[in-house]
């Protein structure tokens, strides 16, 4: 549990359409080290959760043999959310996490952004982490055909591959070089028919008080990542390359979709003017926020004892965290954006801002307001 807060973690599990989504929780459901879990679904009639499991059923709740627990999204998440805290405050029912499964074709961004804004839920919740389910099967078409699923990756933290078994190592590694493109900081993990650690699957997320440098890095996905036990079951590893002091991840040009969606990160050695910050961010906000899907990111201010890290969807930002007890030298910002239908010349040209002086960063913003203004009209 977090030093400083104490709000329930929320992991969003996400993914394809028939991706497995289903055998996952069921796997959660039976695992004994996976903790005391509030698992939410969307109708019961609509998954096949383990009916040998089940011990006692309400209208909108089924307790499992295991202790865990089993919701039913009945119209309003935010309500079914609430219902667990008090309940939970109430002492009738015990859980230290609670694990969200959403349809197949749904857009993580509004379950983020109800829980920062939400005043009954988000003082109680927090954001652990979005889990994508990508079959490796049938998700090059899912991918061509569908936005939204070329979304659930942009927003994953971690994306895990299943169905790695029925396709040919050739089209596997294809398929996570085309994930790769989408996402580069999200963790990729091929699934053991739907098992994986379930620590593989929580704390994914580094707005907490009390991560290490190599924590938010893995985060950033801009280091080397220790190859995770159940990688590779197909014959390679799908762990992310280290991203370097100023990488964009070009898109894919065979698929339409893919050519929405670009992302850039950045590297800066010393301590920014927090001015020039609030600038870069405020006007990427105001110029692009709706199609800023992803933004995040720790960040060395000048006259700051400790660095702080900060995540945003879109024009929605989660509190900074400040890391007071951030140790080392380390004085370097990283920042990752993940945007959709922005140029990618616009990215590269708005992060550089970072590196400069207030004074020139102010004119080199004005100077891309200007541009944009000019290419809408």
């Amino acid at each position: 549990m977090d030093v400083e807060d104490d709000r329930i973690p929320v992991t969003l599990l996400t993914g394809f359409l028939g991706a497995g989504k289903t055998t996952v929780l069921n796997h959660l459901i039976q695992d004994p080290d996976a903790g005391r879990i509030a698992v939410i679904i969307n109708e019961f009639g609509d998954v096949g959760i383990d009916h040998d499991l089940i011990e006692e059923a309400t209208e909108e709740t089924i307790l499992m043999q295991s202790g865990r627990l089993c919701c039913s999204i009945r119209g309003d998440l935010l309500k079914t959310l609430g219902k667990l805290w008090a309940r939970r405050n109430e002492g009738q029912i015990s859980f230290d996490r609670v694990v969200i499964e959403t349809t197949g074709i749904a857009d993580p961004g509004p379950i983020l952004h109800s829980l920062v804004v939400d005043q009954i839920v988000g003082p109680h919740f927090r954001m652990d982490g979005v889990v994508t389910l990508a079959d490796a099967v049938n998700g090059p078409r899912t991918l061509d055909a569908q936005f939204e699923a070329v979304h659930q990756v942009a927003m994953a933290d971690a994306i895990m591959i299943s169905k790695s078994d029925l396709v040919t190592p050739h089209d596997l590694k294809s398929f996570d070089t085309r994930l790769a493109k989408i996402n580069k900081t999200a963790r990729r993990i091929c699934t053991d028919h739907g098992y994986v650690l379930p620590g593989t699957l929580f704390g994914l997320s580094a707005m907490r008080g009390d991560v290490t440098s190599k924590d938010v890095s893995d985060w950033l996905g801009m280091t080397d990542q220790e190859p995770d036990p159940l990688a590779g079951l197909s014959g390679f590893t799908v762990n992310p390359q280290p991203v370097g002091p100023l990488t964009t991840i070009a898109v894919a040009a065979r698929a339409q979709h893919h050519q929405r969606i670009v992302s850039a990160s950045i590297e800066v050695e010393t301590p920014i003017p927090v001015s020039v910050f609030d600038f870069w961010l405020d006007t990427l906000i105001a110029l692009k926020g709706p199609d800023a899907l992803r933004i995040k990111g720790i960040v060395h201010v000048e006259g700051m004892e400790w660095p702080f890290v900060f995540h945003g969807v879109q024009h929605i930002f989660d509190a900074p965290v400040p890391l007071e007890s951030w140790k080392g030298t380390d004085a370097v910002t990283r920042v990752v954006v993940i945007a959709r239908d922005m140029r990618e010349d616009e990215l590269i040209a708005s992060l550089e801002t970072l590196r400069l002086q207030p004074k020139e960063a102010t004119s080199a913003m004005e100077g891309m307001m200007v541009h944009t203004t000019e290419l809408s009209g």
